[in-house]
């Protein structure tokens, strides 16, 4: 296919997206600008124009301006940020409704919803005529489907007729609203997006699968014109009851295509249909009243699917429009999340040169989202970060902030972490033995599985944290080796730079070292090797090679001579040997190499060692045998699965410092013990509390060590930790709720 005009000689831009989403459940709303913080953070702007970007789908949501309807907009907020962003020479592609229903006054079943959203969008234009692209109502299919097909969000309907009210509905509401914007800004141009999925199925299924798949156009299909008699839906559109053939018509009399199809593609949107229930978790069943089903994401079960660059394809080939990928996340690990990324930009990059007018690819969720696991509909507090984690003030760049500088300037960044596919190409995602469903020949988007770039080297193969990091790093597909001592000497330079020739890693984990306190105080010397001169001799040879460097250090390099959780700028002063060479060792750390980083922990506990204090403790108590436990003591366990998971974050981040994590809980050895066994389920009856006096340890101990955070909490909480722990120790089971974007609920899916 020869080059288009429009994409000769010119390059693919990267755009950025802010998640405004102001969905209603009952009578709660719930607004993504202000759990992100982002809407009070005008300095936002700045750090959107630092990475490059040039364009920003940006929020002036019809809720947020006038909540109750009513005649007076404020203008406010809209004002500042729009005026903003016009001065750091960022184009804006303003959107009205984000997976909204309007105001108070109105809903999407509201006849009155088109004309009231046109009024509206008239001011908008009206007051910044600077503005030229336009997206009135952001996924209109999506949002029918969960407001009045599923009933997640308001007005809660379920059923095909309030489906079909609600798509067209909106498509009305943007065609109307894009005439009235043009009337006072005719070079406005409309950014029509949806999320284009595709369903796959067993054979028995095909049927609902060609449904679903000729739905997905739907909203495209009504805004170009084209849902005439002949159709594939016409009928079932008729039959529903929820589109006269004059309504239907209307369309095809006053289309309004797009001058760009928004795709938005998530891991979640392509979804294969099966009848074999019993391999799929029950959150998976559904049924559309001829057949029970599990509806579950493709890459889960299909060998292949036809990924990102075949569903372009299909849209253009459908439509023959410019197209942008306008929003592009993935809820998963940090490397993923870039791996996500590149993937995408790179099919984009791949259909572009093939011809395929392909203008942008989105950055979405610059600041991140939360709760969109449980769809919005409840305040979990389960947060996503995108190229900014809101959840340090101010927001803190991430991994994908420095591939958004690369991409917007026309690099594809080499990250070693890149070497290896995402979970959802890699041979262990699959939930029960993969389909082999056939698909097109895929475009060139990432590497083979076999593939791998430099590795990362962990210290300290004999310790429940290097363990731990190995076996995170094998689910992760982060390239390692682990590593004895005899292998890798830490305090022997000569050991760690043949280990460097022979492995060349990109990064050094190191959790090696002396970890026993008490006889620490009579083995001052081998403490001092293990923990202060090794992480030492690293951080200087990781410095003269520019390798990046973790390593780890404790709570005890405080006193715990204050009553409050201690943070990552308070001076250390510790009262045992331990301590002292553990604060002397991030002192040197950070002199030899200011880029590592030291993270400080407290108290571990996880399900991979029979060592740690909370298995010892329920093994004690489940067995009604005395455990004692200090009440004068206050700790902040860290889980050592969440631990190692953030460090990994951290890492791929490339952050540096000193950083505290762990849960952030202050809490006593013998609360401790009592709460760990609550969420078990066990009895304490034969916990003894006692004092620390009464346990005769060798080594001083602050009495307060609590760990908290002056950098963002980036650990879930310790309850959480335990529920975690828990559901994988021997004691108890609990139940594991996978919740997926667009997984149908029972009874929600239609069939044809």
């Amino acid at each position: 296919m020869p080059t288009s005009a429009t994409t000769r000689g010119t390059r693919m831009e990267l755009w950025g997206g802010v998640e405004p989403t102001l969905n209603r459940v009952a009578d709660r709303y719930f607004s993504q600008l202000e759990r992100s913080g982002h809407h009070e953070r005008l300095s936002d702007l700045e750090r959107c124009a630092d990475l490059g970007l040039r364009t920003l789908r940006y929020p002036v949501l019809w809720e947020h301006t006038m909540p109750d309807g009513g005649d007076e907009p404020n203008w406010r907020w809209a004002d500042e940020r729009l005026a903003r962003l016009a001065d750091l020479g960022i184009s804006s592609i303003v959107g009205l409704v984000h997976h909204g229903s309007g105001p108070r006054d109105t809903s999407l079943l509201d006849p009155q919803f088109p004309t009231k959203l046109a009024r509206y969008a008239s001011r908008v234009a009206a007051r910044y005529p600077w503005i030229d692209r336009y997206t009135p109502v952001n996924e209109p299919l999506t949002t029918a489907l969960f407001s009045a097909l599923y009933g997640v969000w308001y007005p809660h309907a379920r059923s095909d007729r309030a489906f079909t009210t609600a798509l067209m509905t909106q498509c009305r509401g943007t065609v109307l609203a894009m005439r009235a914007i043009r009337e006072i800004n005719p070079r406005a141009q409309l950014v029509q997006t949806d999320d284009l999925g595709k369903t796959h199925s067993t054979p028995m299924l095909a049927y609902q699968a060609r449904f679903n798949n000729d739905r997905r156009w739907l909203a495209w299909d009504l805004l170009c014109g084209r849902v005439d008699r002949s159709h594939a839906l016409w009928n079932w559109l008729r039959k529903s009851g929820g589109a006269t053939e004059a309504e239907l018509m209307w369309f095809v009399e006053h289309p309004c295509p797009p001058d760009i199809v928004g795709v938005n593609h998530y891991v979640t949107s392509e979804r294969y249909l099966t009848e074999e229930l019993h391999a799929y978790d029950a959150c998976y069943h559904g049924g559309n009243g001829r057949h029970r089903y599990a509806d579950v994401e493709a890459a889960r079960c299909l060998v292949a699917t036809d990924g990102i660059g075949a569903l372009l394809r299909e849209a253009w080939e459908r439509y023959r429009l410019p197209l942008a990928i306008t929003e592009a996340h993935i809820d998963s690990t940090r490397e993923d999340q870039l791996r996500w990324m590149v993937e995408i930009w790179r099919s984009a990059e791949s259909l572009r040169n093939a011809g395929i007018d392909i203008r942008a690819v989105t950055m979405w969720a610059l600041f991140g989202v939360f709760d969109w696991n449980c769809l919005v509909t409840q305040c979990h507090g389960y947060y996503e970060p995108g190229a900014f984690d809101a959840r340090a003030d101010p927001p803190r760049p991430t991994a994908l902030a420095a591939l958004a500088k690369s991409l917007a300037a026309g690099i594809v960044p080499k990250h070693p972490v890149l070497a290896v596919p995402g979970w959802w190409k890699r041979a262990d995602r699959f939930y029960a033995v993969p389909m082999d469903v056939p698909k097109a020949v895929p475009l060139a988007a990432g590497p083979d599985d076999d593939q791998r770039g430099a590795p990362v080297l962990i210290t300290g193969a004999t310790g429940t944290l290097g363990r731990a990091f190995a076996r995170i790093c094998e689910q992760r597909g982060i390239d390692h080796r682990l590593l004895s001592r005899r292998e890798l000497d830490i305090a022997d330079a000569g050991s760690v730079q043949a280990a460097l020739e022979e492995h060349h890693p990109w990064a050094i984990i190191n959790t090696a070292g002396y970890v026993r306190v008490d006889d620490a105080e009579r083995d001052r010397e081998r403490c001092f090797r293990e923990n202060t001169l090794g992480a030492q001799n690293l951080a200087s040879i990781c410095a003269r090679n520019r390798i990046a460097l973790v390593t780890f250090s404790s709570d005890l390099v405080f006193d715990g001579e204050r009553d409050a959780p201690y943070v990552e700028s308070d001076a250390p002063a510790p009262l045992n040997v331990y301590g002292r060479t553990k604060a002397e060792a991030e002192s040197r750390v950070l002199a030899a190499c200011p880029d590592a980083l030291v993270v400080r922990s407290s108290a571990f506990f996880g399900p991979w060692d029979e060592h740690n204090y909370v298995t010892l403790a329920l093994r004690a108590l489940q067995a009604g045998r005395p455990f004692h436990a200090a009440t004068d003591m206050v700790v902040s366990p860290t889980y050592v699965p969440d631990l190692v998971k953030v460090s990994l974050d951290l890492l791929v981040d490339g952050a540096h410092g000193i950083w505290h994590v762990s849960h952030g809980q202050p809490v006593s050895w013998s609360d401790f013990a009592l709460l760990a066994a609550e969420i078990a389920g066990l009895p304490a009856d034969s916990l003894v509390p006692c004092t620390t006096a009464e346990l005769r340890l060798a080594a001083r101990r602050p009495r307060y060590s609590a760990l908290a955070t002056d950098r963002g909490t980036l650990m879930p909480s310790l309850a959480d930790a335990l529920a975690h722990y828990a559901a994988v120790c021997p004691h108890v089971r609990t139940r594991h709720d996978r919740a997926s974007r667009h997984a149908e609920p029972e009874v929600a899916t239609i069939s044809g």
